[in-house]
């Protein structure tokens, strides 16, 4: 395919129906006339009922929002017909879907919240190509489940973070999600083989990996009516770890379209559709559970394994840690700690076409092996149904319970999602305990050891929530001193804006206010996400 920096958009919306649009906004309308023109005429599902709005004006960050209405369209039709409006009438659109992200990135500030929840279509599936078109508002772990039964079981769609049940396809490209594997292959830009998205002007870009290249950091719009507008890529340098912190930059004047707009939480348009790319399903899973004595243990058994496996953490499909305090907060702790054995990690080890008693058996020497595994009850194996829903079961209630002490102490509950290098991956580790502990705060510490990057999650009482903040904010200049980020999988949205200037600076800001404005001169998407207006 050949590559340019000049990108084309359509109108889907037709003639008359603009014409219709344009004549409206005239009028000057309130909210509710707006809405009452979009149902009238177009048919689209739009309320102003406070109560049905409420219910969407929050996501799992518990931030603050409000909205004047809520629309959710069924298809990229009714997308753009309510997207040129609110951009006429310099309405803000908070786009939404699933709503499980930690950082407000779907909390609304007034005007339209725009769900695409109702936009639930599989719309193609090319088993031989490995490929599968989708709405944006089809869950996570619908998709996965799609893919395995229409294949008869030969491929996967591999990204499962930790909400899949409840993240849409449309906000995990948003806010580029990721799961329990390591390496890029974890999270879903690697999947992404083409996206639709919707520009504030109501037109549409369809674009493939590859098709649009960017030069000297710039791209080119070329509209239907002839019109040109540049995009201004931002350039600021970004580590090139394991990174959710702000859209993509240019490297060497250089970025793909596609991977300007993963991961940007909405702020350049409305995804509507997305090509995934799938993989082959392996035949089969090894699921273990090491229990260790301690942390040095553990980092030390990532050490050796990525050693084993000659630095290639990606050819697992996860490497998780339990530590600090993880068995205090966890269902069924007893099945996976004790007095001597106070930490743990997971390991999934994909099969394919080899039977896995073979496999097994390897993993076993490998393991017994190891100087600090000296009894054989020190792996418990996950692979029977029973064993495996308990393990699922507890996984998920750490943090689920770590919230619940937080609303009965009534306080924020504080999560860290830095990360540093892996060179300074201990260090970081090491001071950040030293640092949370010299405050007397409660807190826990999991997380994704296969890409060094763990969540300190403090549980502050009425007594010690401002220092809590404080301490977060100290955790944030750490990981900023030794090369790393604020977010590795979370994204910015509202809540981390702060941070944001701390790990690249106003000036990084700046590019980014520059870049939105090229794409959305109105500011009329997801206003507050990133960076202030």
């Amino acid at each position: 395919m050949h590559s340019s920096y000049l990108v084309t958009s359509q109108s889907i919306v037709p003639k008359n129906s603009r014409d219709k649009i344009f004549q409206f906004s005239r009028s000057n309308p309130s909210i509710e006339g707006v809405s009452e023109f979009l149902r009238n005429n177009f048919s689209i599902d739009i309320t102003t009922d406070t109560e049905i709005v409420k219910a969407y004006d929050h996501d799992w960050s518990n931030t603050e929002g409000r909205a004047d209405a809520l629309c959710r369209p069924l298809n990229k039709l009714e997308c753009s017909i309510v997207i040129l409006l609110c951009n006429l009438l310099s309405i803000p659109i908070t786009l939404s879907a699933g709503r499980t992200n930690l950082t407000g990135s779907a909390t609304p500030n007034g005007g339209v919240i725009l769900s695409i929840s109702r936009m639930k279509t599989i719309n193609k599936f090319d088993l031989e190509n490995k490929k599968i078109v989708v709405s944006p508002g089809v869950y996570i772990e619908d998709i996965r489940n799609y893919v395995i039964s229409e294949s008869k079981n030969n491929l996967i769609f591999p990204v499962d973070p930790t909400s899949r049940k409840e993240a849409m396809l449309g906000g995990a490209i948003s806010c580029n999600a990721s799961g329990f594997i390591p390496g890029d292959k974890g999270a879903m830009r690697y999947w992404i083989d083409s996206i639709e998205l919707i520009l504030s002007n109501g037109e549409m870009i369809s674009a493939s990996r590859g098709q649009y290249i960017s030069e000297n950091n710039e791209f080119i719009i070329q509209e239907s009516d002839g019109n040109q507008s540049k995009i201004i890529v931002p350039s600021y340098e970004r580590p090139k770890i394991k990174n959710a912190s702000g859209p993509f930059t240019g490297i060497n004047g250089k970025v793909d379209f596609i991977d300007l707009i993963i991961g940007s939480e909405g702020i350049f348009g409305c995804i509507t559709s997305a090509t995934l790319k799938l993989q082959d399903k392996p035949s089969d899973y090894l699921n273990l559970f090491i229990k260790l004595k301690n942390e040095s243990e553990a980092f030390r058994f990532y050490d050796d394994i990525n050693s084993y496996l000659n630095g290639k953490m990606s050819s697992l499909s996860g490497f998780e840690y339990f530590g600090k305090d993880c068995s205090s907060f966890m269902d069924n702790y007893e099945y996976f700690f004790n007095d001597i054995y106070s930490v743990g990690v997971y390991i999934q080890i994909p099969v394919y076409n080899i039977e896995l008693d073979i496999i097994i058996d390897q993993w076993y020497q490998v393991l017994t092996n190891l100087d600090y595994i000296t009894e054989e009850n020190q792996i418990v194996s996950l692979n029977d149904s029973n064993s495996w829903k308990i393990f699922f079961e507890s996984r998920h209630s750490i943090p689920a319970n770590a919230l619940h002490k937080s609303k009965q102490y009534n306080t924020a509950s504080i999560i860290t999602d830095t990360i540093v290098p892996p060179d300074s991956f201990k260090e970081f580790i090491a001071k950040t305990h030293i640092l949370i502990q010299s405050k007397n705060i409660e807190y826990l510490l999991f997380g994704h050891l296969g890409d060094c990057h763990l969540h300190f999650h403090l549980i502050p009482d009425s007594t010690n929530e401002d220092i809590a903040n404080k301490c977060y904010r100290e955790i944030i200049s750490l990981s900023a001193k030794l090369g790393g980020v604020y977010s590795a999988e979370h994204g910015t949205g509202k809540r981390k804006k702060m941070d944001f200037i701390e790990c690249y600076g106003k000036s990084a800001a700046k590019q980014l206010k520059d870049c939105k404005i090229s794409f959305d001169p109105n500011f009329i998407f997801n206003i507050g996400n990133v960076f202030d207006k």
